[in-house]
């Protein structure tokens, strides 16, 4: 499973999370597919090392998840995310840059991408995010966060008018990078109820996606010192 020379036939196990990986330089794209190699359930389907390539390759092979470098010969991460959502692929795609400026992560996102994380990133902090994303979570890299939550401390604490003390605990998980049923069975909730919320905050925050209120989130501080969030 894992490598990037995909099976004869193009036939992996069910459940398997399908992925594409696109990187411009080879031995990076070669280091991630061994690093994904090492996980039964993840699979590479796919490779392309330009915008073009990884439009044709997402379209051929459909994967759950593709991983995209932000720098590309022939445009950026930020063009693969454009295609894939213009071709309504349904493809979730996780930004694996080696830039950790503030800027590509809030342009990642705002443009769609269901996560950010560095090239520093372990074999299990790389398989763990690819499965969260494939889940609907958001990934941003723990060190992104703090980076992001930056501005927070000249811009003042988040003043919480407005919000409920369940929509804070709910919005702290998304920070948190939790899907709905993650969040649900630790509130306490029903997933439908989370749904609720979450759409709540979306409209109250002025923002399209659980991924850009996760990213209004780290911009305000709204991130869980350590552990859970409490409730």
């Amino acid at each position: 499973m894992g490598s990037c020379e995909p099976s004869v036939d193009g036939q992996v196990p069910e459940g398997t999370i399908r992925l594409v990986v696109v990187d411009d330089h080879a031995l990076v794209r070669e280091g991630i597919c061994e690093l994904l190699a090492q996980h039964d359930d993840l699979a590479v389907v796919g490779v392309a090392a330009s915008v073009a390539a990884a439009a044709t390759v997402l379209a051929t092979e459909q994967p759950d998840v593709a991983l995209v470098d932000f720098r590309l010969p022939d445009g950026s991460g930020l063009d693969v995310l454009d295609r894939a959502g213009q071709d309504d692929l349904g493809v979730r795609v996780l930004i694996v840059s080696a830039f950790d400026d503030a800027a590509y992560v809030t342009e990642s996102v705002s443009r769609g991408a269901s996560g950010y994380l560095l090239k520093t990133a372990t074999s299990d902090e790389l398989a763990g995010a690819v499965r969260a994303v494939a889940a609907g979570a958001v990934v941003l890299d723990h060190s992104l966060v703090h980076l992001l939550a930056h501005p927070a401390v000249e811009a003042g604490p988040l003043t919480p008018a407005g919000f409920s003390a369940r929509e804070m605990q709910v919005l702290t998980c998304l920070a948190s990078g939790w899907t709905n049923r993650h969040i649900a069975d630790q509130l306490g909730l029903n997933v439908r109820t989370v749904e609720g919320y979450v759409t709540e905050l979306l409209s109250k925050l002025g923002v399209a996606s659980r991924t850009e209120a996760a990213l209004w989130a780290a911009h305000h501080g709204v991130v869980p010192a350590s552990g859970s969030p409490s409730g």
